[in-house]
């Protein structure tokens, strides 16, 4: 691994209660136990959404006939099903409307995980789980999948240690409900910096929660993951959107200029960093904070689609379509914050908060490398539908009040 990819930190000397994947969470500090079992205790909770008050606000999504077929994504899923073995199904199907949805983290489970892990099946298994989630994404958002598997396999790799829960594949895939054009079904990839939700509701899908992030954001120039990298869009659009600021519009946008632990608060310089739509929160209240759309020129509203599009565009095209015509309609409604610096170097955190659309983006000190600060190698992204269509369950109501009321 070279250098200047991490900027000369090492892999720490740690010894954590990791083992097959799963974090013994009675082994932590009492602190970090609480945070990392947030979604243990939280996933049969009455869902709410993320809001900005406690309400989520009605009428932003809507059931229609999108004229999109998903005839790829069910013959994939049809091919998938089919590599399976009767017992196989008991773990790797569940229920559509199943609380395990919410149970999932970005780091080790304190729980024992649903669904087929992908290291434990037969390739031609694993291929056909794969080709299902290529076939419900775009090209983009499949490659920014895959690059943040691999580059778990490649942190696997440098720190030489939890092979059995750093790899490229081990991460739980399962299916929920019945693959259907009529009926809603979905899936859920998780694992170690790589969540995701995938719900089809007639023409419709929805891709939220997604967690996507790396540990470093690059691997090394040698050995099975050479030159594999991400990120690059999310961190260049996001110092892009906060270089197009001016200094007079600061006090309405910046939360801070720096991510050190001594310039911030207490409550985020612990191991979430600044995050805090991440697992276990699908109820968060989050007041808006930030400068407005309506409040930005013309070029920096652009700059903020752009900004958009690059977490947008992981949906196929027609649906990013659709998705980028809802957050246009509520551009001037939508919130950028930004805490850190924007030089070339600087580690820094940005939140695009829109009635349709939550997006944050988070740089993060070492966990498996011992930079005690802050580094643009270790990312974290998150996206959610606010207002109640997580798991696209704001689409699910109207669809069984329609056809099942």
């Amino acid at each position: 691994m070279s250098d200047h990819i991490h900027r000369g930190f090492r892999p720490r000397n740690l010894d954590l209660p990791i083992l097959d994947g799963t974090l013994h969470a009675d082994l932590l500090p009492p602190a970090v136990a609480q945070e990392v079992s947030a979604a243990l205790r939280n996933h049969r909770d009455p869902y709410v959404g993320v809001t900005t008050d406690g309400t989520p606000i009605g009428g932003l999504y809507h059931l229609e006939d999108t004229g999109l077929s998903h005839r790829k994504v069910l013959d994939a899923a049809s091919a998938y099903l089919e590599t399976l073995e009767q017992h196989q199904l008991l773990s790797a199907r569940l229920p559509m409307d199943s609380p395990e949805w919410r149970l999932w983290t970005n780091a080790f489970p304190v729980w024992t995980h649903q669904g087929l892990r992908l290291d434990r099946v037969e390739p031609r298994q694993r291929d056909a789980a794969l080709a299902l989630v290529e076939a419900s994404l775009s090209p983009d958002g499949y490659a920014a999948v895959r690059n943040a598997m691999k580059l778990n396999g490649a942190l696997g790799e440098l720190v030489q240690r939890y092979s059995d829960s750093l790899g490229e594949y081990t991460y739980h895939f399962t299916l929920f409900g019945e693959p259907s054009a009529d009926t809603p079904w979905g899936w859920q990839l998780a694992g170690h910096h790589v969540d995701l939700h995938c719900v089809f509701v007639g023409s419709q899908l929805v891709l939220a929660p997604v967690f996507l992030g790396a540990e470093p954001t690059r691997a090394g120039d040698h050995g099975p993951y050479a030159g594999v990298s991400a990120f690059e869009r999310e961190t260049d659009g996001g110092l892009a959107m906060r270089r197009s600021l001016t200094g007079a519009q600061e006090e309405r946008f910046l939360l801070g200029d720096s991510l050190r632990t001594a310039d911030l608060p207490p409550e985020l310089a612990g191991p979430n960093g600044r995050h805090v739509s991440g697992a276990g929160q699908d109820n968060l209240v989050l007041k808006p904070e930030g400068i407005s759309g309506k409040e930005l020129t013309r070029d920096q509203r652009r700059q903020l689609l752009e900004l958009a599009d690059v977490y947008i565009n992981r949906l196929p095209e027609g649906h990013a379509e659709h998705k980028r015509r809802r957050f246009l309609d509520h551009l001037d409604d939508t919130t950028f914050a930004w805490r850190g610096g924007h030089d070339d170097t600087s580690a820094f955190y940005y939140r695009v908060h829109s009635p349709v659309l939550l997006i944050e983006y988070d740089n993060h000190a070492g966990i498996f490398l011992d930079n005690d600060e802050a580094e643009r190698f270790h990312v974290h992204t998150i996206t959610r539908e606010p207002n109640g269509n997580d798991y696209g369950k704001d689409l699910l109501a109207q669809h069984y009040a329609r056809f099942h009321g």
